[in-house]
């Protein structure tokens, strides 16, 4: 299927044939973006002409301390392909782990992004350490804290993709040798639009990418995560609710009543303090982990390696 004339630019149509995604599939795609920020479906068009405009900024993607599983669930997610669909749309122009570049041309393209005339967006993953002056994180002989302290408050917007790079994740955990902290403690407060979640869903970072092409940037709340994805408890959410109301807990994993869909709770559920959209937008339009039998740990709250540990004890 071809794409209309009106519907790409520069390119973008071509790209996106060539990796066997249809006008069908990207509006399709453009129509759950829309619906995640919610519009309704006429809004659809606006984001499809938001993330293949000619003029559109570039992304320059950090790695800081982290596993690269925010980068994983990205690339990892199907219906869309966002790695095929949505990394060339937006104009991914560096990111250190899939980037064919190495060494020096590695460098180039990340100087040469900064220098885009349309400005960039910075997309950190990974908590930053400050610790000896950043010793204990170097990309390229730079230390990471270096790193965000020349790119960040160049950007036009900053995205923080994952718990560490929002909060300092687990490299923050106590007794945290690094020193390891958030992109805003570590830069002095500035203001990051957070996506947590260890790792988010991928489509609230979408959401927040296209958001901020066509709105600007989102409300956010005291922890700087939108509202749109972040303004419920999963406990508000979370199919198991009415048996929770009920007082309806399961005494164990392997018992009968979870396996009727009875409350986690009682098995270290951290739901009812945890706020994100999980319920709502599932992984891969297909679960998540309360609804695969799962207690929430609480992964998109600031520390929650030290403040929601036990994991699998109630309160």
């Amino acid at each position: 299927m071809k794409f209309s004339v009106g519907l790409g630019r520069d390119g973008a149509e071509e790209r996106l044939e060539a990796h066997g995604v249809s006008r069908r599939d990207f509006m399709k795609f453009c129509a759950t973006v829309a619906a995640l920020l919610g519009m309704g479906p006429e809004f659809a068009p606006r984001v499809a002409e938001a993330l293949t405009a000619k003029k559109r900024p570039s992304v320059v993607y950090l790695h800081m301390a982290e596993c690269t599983g925010c980068s994983e669930a990205v690339l990892r997610t199907v219906d869309p392909y966002i790695d095929s669909l949505i990394l060339d749309t937006i104009s991914l122009d560096y990111h250190e782990t899939i980037m064919a570049a190495a060494g020096e041309k590695a460098e180039e393209a990340l100087h040469q992004a900064l220098s885009s005339p349309e400005g960039y967006i910075c997309v950190v993953e990974g908590g930053i350490p400050t610790k000896d002056n950043g010793a204990y994180g170097k990309v390229g002989g730079r230390t990471m804290l270096q790193m965000v302290k020349d790119i960040v408050p160049k950007a036009i917007a900053t995205i923080c993709i994952g718990t560490c790079s929002c909060y300092g994740g687990v490299q923050a955990a106590k007794p945290n040798p690094t020193g390891a902290k958030s992109v805003s403690e570590a830069l002095g407060g500035i203001t990051t639009v957070n996506i947590p979640g260890c790792p988010p869903n991928p489509i609230n970072f979408v959401g927040a990418v296209v958001h901020f092409l066509t709105k600007g940037v989102p409300p956010l709340d005291q922890f700087g995560r939108p509202l749109i994805f972040y303004g419920q408890t999963v406990h508000d959410q979370c199919p198991r609710l009415p048996h929770f109301d009920k007082g309806e807990f399961a005494p164990s994993f392997g018992s009968a009543e979870a396996k009727k869909g009875w409350c986690l709770y009682n098995l270290g559920c951290k739901g009812p303090n945890t706020y994100n959209n999980c319920p709502k937008v599932l992984f891969n339009q297909v679960t998540f982990p309360i609804q695969a039998g799962h207690p929430c740990i609480g992964c998109s709250e600031p520390n929650f390696w030290d403040t929601m540990t036990p994991f699998y004890e109630a309160g």
